[in-house]
């Protein structure tokens, strides 16, 4: 298993790049999607999941972006509603794809 953080100083904001056997999650992206690209590419891995942790006040997430690149789907956590498709991950039960 393969864990980075990715640190942006001037936001205060970490997003962090999680991979195992060539498949790597991308939790709270930056707008600029290129770095967790190029580590994927880099590592010879594919971005498979992207999780939100919460919606964003203090920074534009590159959620929408990374999931057009990669088609990976956005994973919310339950009570989540959105204007655009995500998965919604439920604690102990099964999820549901939300459109």
């Amino acid at each position: 298993m393969y864990i980075k953080q990715l640190y942006t100083g001037c936001l205060s904001e970490a997003a962090y790049y999680i991979e195992s056997e060539g498949e790597a999650a991308i939790i709270d992206p930056l707008r600029d999607i290129e770095p967790y690209l190029a580590l994927a590419h880099e590592r010879n891995a594919t971005i498979k999941y992207i999780f939100e942790t919460h919606f964003h006040a203090d920074f534009v997430s590159g959620h929408l972006d990374l999931a057009a690149a990669t088609h990976a789907p956005i994973v919310y956590g339950p009570e989540t509603k959105t204007g655009f498709p995500v998965h919604i991950a439920k604690d102990g039960k099964n999820s549901a794809s939300v459109n």
